[in-house]
C-alpha cells in the first residue's frame, strides 16, 4: 500500500504537466523560435539541405522561418533538432493529433522524468516521506507544471540541470569516489547545458563549485578538467549544428546572446527591475506555497540534524540568485533551476513536522496547516491555469477562421494535378495574432491531419519568401496562404492589402480597404470584483455565426449559471474574469469581382 501511495503521488508530476498542456496547448512569442524551428525540421527535414542534389532540392532560406524572422540574436537549434528527432516517431503514429501537442508532450515528459529522477535521489538520501512532500510541493507549483512543456530555452536546460543537481545530493554510506564522480558529472553536465542553451548557468556554477571545493568533493584540478571537458563537448555540439542552420560559420549562439545581453546591455530594452525583484517577487511566486519559505525551510534550518543538508541545498542557490540580481533585466524563468533544491529543503521541514504530528498539539496544528496549504496551492494553480489559457487570442482567431471559411464563398483557383478546382484563401496575420499562439503547426494542422503532402500553391504577386505557408483544409479543397508581414511601410500601402481575402487584426481600422468584421476574439483583461448591488451584465456569447458561436454561447451560459448560484452563497459578492476584444477576424468585401494578380516566377515553392 505504501508503494502504491508513492507511485500515485509521483505520477502527479507527469499527469499535471500533460493536463496543463491539454488545457493550454498554444504558445507565446517567447517560445516561438524553438516551436517554429521544431516544426520546420519535422516538415522539411535536413537531408535535402545537406545533399542538395537529392530528391526535392529544398532550399533552407525558402522554407525555414528563422532566416526571415531572425530575432535580435541567433538561438541554438540543438534543442529543436533533438525535440524534433524524439517527436518524429510519435507524429507518425498519432496522425490525428496536432503535432504541436505531441512535440510539447515529449518535452514535458522529459522534464517530468528529470524531476522524478531528482525525486528518487531525494528518497534515497532523506526518505520516502520527504520525497513525497517534495513531489506535492513541486506538483502544486503552477509555473513549472505550466511551462515544463513549453519550448523556452530555459526549459530545455531545466531538465539537464535538475539531473545534475540530483547527483549532488549526499547519499549516506557510499564510497567517496562515487561522491566525486557525481560531482564531476554535475560540473560537466551543467557546463554543457550552459554552453548550448543558457549562458547564465556560468553564474549558477560559481557558488555550487565553491561548495564542492569547500566540502572537498572536488579539487581545483578536477574543476578545471571537467569544466573544460564540458565546454569542449558543448562547443562541439552547438557550433557545427548552429553554423549549418544559420548559414554562418563559425557560430556559437550563446556567445552572441551573452555579448548582446550582457556586454552591450541590450537586454534592458525589455525592461528592468530593482535588485531585490527575485527575492521579493520571483522566488515567492515560483515557490508558490507560502508555507514552504515562511515555515518549512526556516524550521529545517533550525534543526541541528538538518542544518548541513539544508545549508548545502539553499546557500549556493541563494548566492546564484544574488549574483543574477546584478543584471538589470530580470525574469522569473532565469532562476527556475533553483526551485527543486529549495523545495527539497522545504520538504525536509515538512517531514520534520509530519513525523511528529502525534507528539503534541502544536505539531498536529502545523501538520494540518501543511495539508491545507498544499490543497490551497493546487486550487490556486488550477485557477491560474484557467486564466492563463485565455491569453492566446491569436491561436483562437486562426482556429475560428478555419471554421468560418467554409461558410463563405471564395475566389476559385484552377490548379493542382489534373486541373481540378481549388479554392484559395489568402490570410494576413497581424503582429498580435502571431505573438499570441499562431505557429506553423496551427497553419499546417488540417493538411497534416489529412495525411497528404503539401499541395502546390496558387500564383500570387509580390509575395516575399518565408512570409507565407500553405495549408489544405481537411474535407474540402481550400488552400490557405498565410502572410505575417509586419513592415509598417507595406502595411500602409493599399495595394498590399488587395491580395488578401481574410485578415486577423488587432486594429481593424488600420486594415486598408473594404472589410467586414466576421468575428471578434476576446482575451483575458484582468479580474473584477462584483458587489452585491452590481447589475448582472452578461453577454450571450454570440458572434459572427456558425458552430464556433454556438459552442461559445453554451460555454457562456454554463458559466453564467455557475456565477448566479455562487453569488447566492456569497451574498452577492463575486470575482469575475474580465475579457476584452483583442483580435478581429476580417473578410474582404469584393464588389467588382476577384482581383487578378500576376503569377510568381516558377520554382520558388
Amino acid at each position: 500500500m505504501r508503494h502504491l501511495v508513492d507511485i500515485v503521488i509521483a505520477a502527479l508530476i507527469p499527469t499535471l504537466i500533460l493536463f496543463h498542456l491539454i488545457c493550454a496547448p498554444y504558445t507565446k512569442v517567447e517560445e516561438s523560435f524553438n516551436i517554429q524551428a521544431t516544426h520546420d525540421i519535422l516538415t522539411y527535414g535536413v537531408r535535402d539541405f545537406l545533399f542538395p542534389d537529392g530528391i526535392g532540392e529544398l532550399q533552407l532560406k525558402d522554407h525555414y522561418d528563422h532566416l526571415t524572422f531572425t530575432g535580435p540574436v541567433p538561438r541554438t537549434f540543438v534543442g529543436a533538432l533533438t525535440l524534433a528527432t524524439a517527436s518524429w516517431p510519435f507524429t507518425r503514429l498519432l496522425r490525428g493529433v496536432n503535432p504541436q501537442i505531441i512535440v510539447r508532450a515529449v518535452l514535458g515528459l522529459w522534464n517530468a522524468f528529470c524531476l522524478l529522477f531528482y525525486r528518487n535521489g531525494v528518497e534515497s538520501v532523506f526518505g520516502r516521506t520527504t520525497a513525497n512532500w517534495f513531489v506535492l510541493f513541486q506538483a502544486s507549483v503552477f509555473h513549472i507544471m505550466y511551462y515544463a512543456s513549453r519550448t523556452l530555452p530555459n526549459f530545455f536546460a531545466f531538465g539537464l540541470v535538475t539531473i545534475g543537481l540530483g547527483g549532488l545530493l549526499q547519499r549516506p554510506r557510499v564510497e567517496p569516489y562515487l561522491y566525486m564522480s557525481k560531482a564531476q558529472l554535475f560540473l560537466s553536465l551543467v557546463t554543457i547545458t550552459g554552453v548550448i542553451f543558457r549562458s547564465e548557468l556560468a553564474l549558477f556554477l560559481i557558488p555550487h563549485t565553491l561548495v564542492l571545493l569547500v566540502t572537498r568533493r572536488l579539487n581545483v584540478a578536477c574543476i578545471v578538467k571537467f569544466g573544460l571537458l564540458g565546454a569542449l563537448i558543448g562547443l562541439s555540439i552547438t557550433v557545427p549544428i548552429d553554423s549549418f542552420f544559420w548559414q554562418r560559420f563559425p557560430l556559437w549562439p550563446e556567445l552572441s546572446a551573452f555579448s548582446y545581453n550582457i556586454l552591450h546591455s541590450q537586454s534592458s530594452n525589455w525592461g528592468t527591475s530593482p535588485w531585490y525583484f527575485y527575492f521579493t517577487s520571483a522566488l515567492p511566486r515560483l515557490l508558490f506555497n507560502p508555507i514552504t519559505y515562511t515555515l518549512c525551510i526556516p524550521l529545517a534550518a533550525s534543526q541541528p540534524a538538518l542544518r548541513r543538508p539544508v545549508t548545502e541545498l539553499v546557500l549556493p542557490n541563494l548566492a546564484f540568485v544574488a549574483l543574477y540580481s546584478l543584471q538589470p533585466h530580470k525574469e522569473w524563468r532565469f532562476i527556475i533551476y533553483t526551485i527543486p533544491p529549495f523545495l527539497t529543503a522545504a520538504a525536509l521541514g515538512a517531514n520534520w513536522i509530519w513525523t511528529r504530528r502525534a507528539k503534541s498539539p502544536l505539531y498536529r496544528l502545523l501538520a494540518s496547516a501543511l495539508v491545507l496549504s498544499v490543497i490551497a496551492s493546487f486550487a490556486a494553480s488550477g485557477i491560474m491555469l484557467a486564466i492563463s489559457r485565455l491569453n492566446y487570442p491569436g491561436a483562437d482567431a486562426l482556429h475560428r477562421l478555419h471554421a468560418l471559411v467554409p461558410l463563405h464563398q471564395h475566389q476559385p483557383y484552377l490548379g493542382g494535378q489534373g486541373g481540378e478546382q481549388r479554392l484559395t484563401v489568402n490570410v494576413h496575420m497581424g503582429t498580435l495574432a502571431c505573438m499570441t499562439g499562431i505557429t506553423r503547426f496551427q497553419q499546417q494542422q488540417q493538411q497534416q491531419q489529412q495525411q497528404q503532402p503539401p499541395p502546390a500553391p496558387p500564383p500570387l504577386a509580390d509575395l516575399e519568401k518565408n512570409t507565407v505557408a500553405v495549408e489544405r483544409s481537411a474535407g474540402s479543397d481550400f488552400f490557405f496562404i498565410y502572410d505575417k508581414t509586419d513592415n509598417e511601410t507595406k502595411l500602409l500601402d493599399p495595394l498590399f492589402w488587395l491580395r488578401f481575402d481574410w485578415a486577423l487584426a488587432e486594429y481593424p481600422e488600420r486594415v486598408i480597404g473594404k472589410w467586414e468584421v466576421v468575428d471578434t476574439v476576446e482575451a483575458y483583461a484582468g479580474l473584477e470584483i462584483l458587489r452585491p448591488d452590481a447589475e448582472d451584465e452578461k453577454g450571450d456569447g454570440g458572434g459572427g455565426g456558425g458552430i464556433m458561436d454556438v459552442v461559445k454561447m453554451v460555454k457562456q451560459r454554463e458559466w453564467n449559471s455557475l456565477e448566479r448560484y455562487a453569488r447566492m452563497v456569497t451574498a452577492g459578492w463575486w470575482v469575475r474574469v474580465r475579457m476584452e476584444p483583442r483580435i478581429s477576424i476580417l473578410k474582404r468585401q469584393r464588389d467588382d469581382g476577384p482581383v487578378v494578380l500576376p503569377p510568381l516566377g516558377g520554382g520558388d515553392w
